[in-house]
């Protein structure tokens, strides 16, 4: 996951300079490699916004509505890439994570709400995310008990959260984001695609003003730009600069090179094109398979797991438990961890996964309640694919706050330097923070009527 270190002395002129130019001539499985390994904090937190939470409501975007709203899979791959973008340049320009910025730019009453609001919509999450884990296992072995399946993920996600090395378990978190292109490759092998419906429904956008179709929307945008997102990338890109030797712990210096840069642009715009690309086809084989057999409403594992029939037969139920416990291990570290650094940071506490347990025993405290709470929320009765559509609203709702003080703070001249928001980048923060504004607000205005 290293990235390369310029070779030469680079200034802010040459940001933003043609990939080309970075990189010697080299064979095609060469650059292949140095591609892959490349990739970083942006490839796994695009590959953990397709989390369980996210493949629930994609799923059932499409047994509802089929190919209707297949349009927002392309209109938020721009707006959720710039947003990420922004938050991985003001991690690597001032060596602190977003929350740690907030405290120093802006009232702590301010970061208090932030990391509360982030905590719960977090901390649900992640109760969802473990309760289909258990659902969809349930699925190979219907009579193993749900509350041990739930201890079992509890306990092995909390292991390797506190005892694996970051730098080995971001390689897993790298090659788990694979099991995501089921999805792609079911697409491809469902019989009678029309696909000259699904062209049209990509480039021409619909919508129909109903509650259930507001919450849904207001779902999508909260799963696909989601606020654990936007701490947990602007921290991992601390903590790999900080893995690698290139900012120490006791002085984080704006030392990032216009290279680093171009290179966190690359792992950033390519892990949000894979997340978006997964998003797109999830939709459209719920569309395909599920719409199209009039199973419009997802209620259960099973059911969601129906989607894959094409591509599976009869072992649809094993590719689905795979692909939902494979992405549920990718992305419940990223949701503990990222409220995990929000409170350490807020309260100056010493955080990140590349410290052992006994010299971050309140950064590791965090993660271990998280993950508690979560796990008890298994047993209030919520139906696991409600709660998991549930959990993509409230993230929704919560992500037009976070994304105010992003803007701002990578649009501050003083505080990026050289490295400040571009107009039009500016513009597109501005833009997808209204625009999600309004259907949040939307959305609280339907739950209530």
């Amino acid at each position: 996951m290293a990235r390369g270190k310029a070779t030469k002395p680079m200034n802010a002129e040459t940001y933003g300079a043609p990939i080309h130019q970075l990189a010697r001539k080299q064979s095609p499985l060469r650059r292949i490699g140095k591609f892959w390994h490349m990739l970083g904090p942006g490839l796994t937190t695009g590959a953990a916004d397709d989390d369980p939470s996210g493949i629930a409501t994609y799923s059932q975007t499409g047994s509802q509505y089929g190919f209707q709203l297949l349009w927002l899979a392309l209109f938020t791959f721009p707006l959720m890439a710039t947003v990420q973008e922004m938050c991985a340049r003001i991690g690597l320009v001032t060596g602190r994570g977003l929350a740690a910025n907030i405290r120093t730019n802006y009232p702590r009453i301010v970061l208090y709400v932030c990391t509360i609001l982030l905590f719960g919509a977090n901390v649900f999450n992640i109760g969802a995310d473990l309760g289909i884990m258990a659902r969809a296992t349930q699925l190979l072995a219907p009579g193993f008990p749900f509350g041990l399946l739930l201890i079992g993920f509890t306990a092995l996600s909390l292991i390797l959260q506190v005892f694996v090395s970051y730098q080995r378990y971001a390689k897993i978190l790298k090659w788990l984001a694979l099991v995501l292109l089921a999805y792609v490759l079911t697409a491809f092998v469902i019989p009678n695609v029309h696909w000259g419906e699904v062209l049209k429904a990509m480039v021409i956008p619909s919508l129909h003003f109903t509650k259930s179709q507001i919450l849904l929307v207001c779902a999508i945008l909260g799963t696909t730009i989601s606020p654990y997102l936007f701490f947990w990338q602007t921290s991992q890109e601390v903590e790999q600069e900080i893995t690698e030797g290139k900012k120490t712990v006791t002085l984080r210096q704006r030392d990032a090179s216009p290279l680093h840069i171009r290179q966190m642009r690359i792992d950033n715009w390519t892990g949000m094109f894979f997340s978006n690309l997964v998003t797109f086809f999830i939709i459209l084989t719920g569309g395909a398979v599920l719409h199209a057999a009039g199973l419009t409403n997802i209620q259960s594992a099973a059911e969601a797991a129906q989607a894959l029939q094409p591509l599976a037969g009869q072992g649809a139920f094993l590719l689905f438990t795979i692909g939902i416990v494979g992405i549920g291990m990718l992305a419940i570290p990223v949701l503990a961890g990222s409220a995990a650094y929000a409170i350490a940071e807020s309260f100056r506490w010493k955080e990140g996964l590349y410290r052992k347990l006994k010299s971050a025993y309140a950064f590791y405290g965090v993660i271990a309640v998280a993950m508690v709470v979560g796990f008890f929320l298994n047993f209030v009765g919520l139906n696991p694919i409600q709660a998991l559509v549930a959990a993509a609203v409230l993230n929704g709702m919560v992500a037009p706050v976070m994304m105010y003080f992003i803007v701002r703070l990578s649009s501050k001249q003083s505080l990026m330097g050289a490295y400040v928001n571009r107009p039009w980048v500016t513009r597109i923060g501005w833009f997808t923070t209204i625009a999600m504004g309004i259907v949040a607000i939307a959305s609280i205005g339907a739950l209530f009527t």
